[in-house]
């Protein structure tokens, strides 16, 4: 058996390194030739070796990336097919991958980045490790089933994976790290920051203190009703209004990319002046999660916008570490995390609300005079779509930098035009628009033009994700 695993990965390696690689690659030969092999191999009920199982998941797939667009939905649908996925870069060598011992590989990349300057193969000896290998660079090959097959019928994996165990090894992770020092968090009462609060405080208790930042951009009411339910938690919950601070960091900014790496700026220098009132605190706590790492940019991937959590930070930061155990998680997972951890329904299953708030939802400069516009047609549409028996997964109001001529009261107005989003997704990597009821869409355009001062006109928003992100800015 040993012999035929041998001769089958040699032909393969030899067919791996023909000189037209890259067209290889990335052409429907390698898909079917990906195919034929993980068929072969469980015709032979080829067993999965000992050792490789990683020790922190069990077992995990290792998903090679060369560019590609696919790379986040290939690794979602691997964990929710119950196994562990990770995503390293596709120059990764094979005594790299044969240390991390993954069950299976999955190769996936793009023309453009292939095609680029300075662009790389594989390393072709991976092929000699006895690991099944499969080609994505399909949409159409990204399908649960055609997943599953490669993991259940040629990795012989087990589906073993279970978010119970993250949270094990993130408590253990999280106390050798941090020890007995302390961690600041920034807590904005979003389904991130408060399942990372519920995390911390069950591996550090009363050494995380939560700082929440009331930087004027909060939605109607919501500074006053996170204080409510923070205030009374068995942890340390401090207020800070912060809100003229900002509002004077943000005029006259218009680029969102700026305004986003100002507002993370500013997070970063309040929570610095808070831990110098505190005393020595060590370690700054981050509700990162994955996508907001992806959307970033990375070794290979473009800026689709920055995250006030991994962009736009300060090289003078004044903690010795960043702690941030939700990074390698995607919104579902976090939301599941909460549910175990025991959070409250109303908070874990909150809408996403990015870190600098409505500050890239009022597009143009922010003033407060657009905020508390906002506030108001945004507090109607979240009421208004949050009435269906089922709800989207987000939906919100934006104020756009247009105005629209209108009439009122039989006199001429030219006031703003207010966009409405609501999308349906399942990692938020991608989504589609929701498709809304006339009546609703007609009762959310005559609350918002008839309650809101200064709007003349809605309009909604059915691009879905891609070409679109969820945000406007």
């Amino acid at each position: 058996m040993e012999k035929i695993y041998f001769y089958v990965h040699l032909v393969y390696f030899f067919i791996s390194l023909q000189g037209y690689y890259k067209e290889v690659f990335y052409s429907q030969l390698i898909i079917e030739k990906n195919r034929i092999f993980a068929s072969f191999l469980h015709h032979l009920k080829i067993p999965v070796r000992e050792g490789t199982k990683q020790q922190y998941m069990q077992e995990f797939i290792l998903i090679l990336d060369f560019g590609g667009q696919y790379k986040e939905l290939i690794a979602r649908t691997v964990r929710s097919l119950n196994v562990y996925s990770e995503i390293k870069p596709g120059k990764v060598t094979a005594p790299e991958i044969k240390k991390l011992a993954p069950v299976g590989i999955i190769l996936t990349g793009s023309l453009n980045c292939v095609n680029a300057d300075g662009a790389f193969p594989c390393d072709p000896a991976i092929y000699e490790l006895g690991i099944p290998i499969r080609t994505i660079v399909e949409h159409r090959d990204c399908g649960e089933e055609n997943i599953r097959n490669f993991l259940y019928d040629v990795c012989g994996v087990s589906g073993s994976y279970d978010l119970n165990d993250y949270i094990e090894k993130q408590i253990e992770a999280i106390r050798k790290t941090v020890g007995n020092k302390r961690v600041l968090l920034a807590l904005s009462g979003g389904v991130d920051s408060s399942v990372c609060a519920a995390l911390l405080s069950q591996a550090i208790g009363e050494q995380l203190t939560c700082i929440f930042v009331d930087h004027g951009c909060m939605r109607l009411n919501e500074g006053n009703d996170i204080e409510k339910i923070f205030s009374k938690k068995k942890l340390n919950f401090i207020k800070v209004n912060a809100v003229d601070r900002f509002l004077r960091k943000l005029k006259g900014v218009t680029n969102p990319e700026q305004k986003r790496k100002i507002i993370g700026e500013e997070f970063v220098r309040v929570f610095e002046d808070e831990s110098r009132k505190l005393g020595k605190i060590e370690f700054l706590a981050q509700g990162t999660i994955y996508p907001d790492i992806v959307e970033s940019g990375g070794e290979f991937g473009n800026t689709i916008k920055s995250h006030h959590n991994v962009g736009g930070l300060p090289e003078n930061l004044a903690f010795d570490g960043i702690v941030e155990p939700l990074s390698g998680l995607f919104k579902d997972e976090v939301r599941v995390i909460g549910r175990i951890l025991g959070l409250p329904e109303f908070l874990f299953n909150r809408q996403p609300f990015p870190g600098p708030g409505l500050a890239v939802r009022v597009m143009g400069e922010v003033t407060k005079e657009k905020l508390d516009l906002l506030r108001k047609a945004d507090y109607i549409v979240r009421q208004e779509i949050g009435r269906l028996r089922k709800k989207p997964q987000q939906y919100f109001a934006i104020l756009t930098d247009v105005r629209s001529v209108g009439v009122k009261s039989d006199r001429r107005t030219y006031d703003y035009v207010v966009a409405v989003r609501s999308i349906n997704t399942t990692d938020f990597m991608t989504c589609e628009y929701t498709p809304l009821s006339y009546k609703i869409l007609n009762r959310i355009v005559m609350r918002i033009v008839g309650e809101v001062e200064q709007v003349s006109r809605v309009v909604y928003d059915i691009t879905g994700k891609p070409p679109a992100t969820i945000e406007w800015e």
